[in-house]
């Protein structure tokens, strides 16, 4: 597989990646890293990505994994989490104020369990289907089922408390 090959294969889910690596990071800079070195990996391994049915369910584990290997290294200690991820201009500034709402689920998301969290993550914000993400956690259809109701039904709660608060 030349680079041009390559290329073609892996940069269509690049965007992807990094959303799952930053919503399981939290830093900008952390799924940055996390997705450059997830690329070095299925770059050198490239001979190999013509054997996977999904090289896309395939390097998204491998995000996955990668991530929570950061997450529970002696380095993740030192992360500082970081809540100025977003470009500031004022129009995107406005617009952020206006999704208020998807920043709370989001921030909810957080702190979620994290197999709910990328359940979560892989359902509702990726859209894939529950056998996809059955295969990329190496669980049954059941178990992602269960869990992303537990996760839908946590962040509904919160966010029921957090509306409802004060209010009797």
């Amino acid at each position: 597989m030349d680079q041009k090959e390559f290329l073609h294969t892996v940069l269509p889910f690049k965007d992807r990646l990094y959303r799952i690596a930053k919503r399981l990071l939290v830093s900008k800079d952390e799924a940055e890293d996390a997705v450059q070195e997830v690329f070095l990996k299925l770059w050198r391994g490239k001979q190999n990505i013509k054997k996977y049915r999904s090289p896309e369910a395939f390097a998204i584990t491998m995000t996955k994994n990668y991530c929570l290997d950061r997450l529970k290294s002696k380095q993740a200690g030192n992360l500082k989490i970081v809540h100025t991820n977003y470009k500031t201009s004022e129009n995107l500034e406005k617009k952020i104020e206006a999704n208020d709402g998807v920043a709370l689920v989001f921030k909810i998301m957080e702190n979620l369990p994290e197999q709910q969290r990328i359940i979560l993550q892989l359902r509702d914000v990726e859209e894939f289907e529950f056998a996809e993400i059955a295969k990329m956690l190496d669980s049954s259809e059941t178990a992602i089922r269960v869990g992303l109701s537990r996760a839908r039904k946590t962040v509904r709660e919160q966010l029921i408390k957090k509306h409802s608060y004060g209010i009797c």
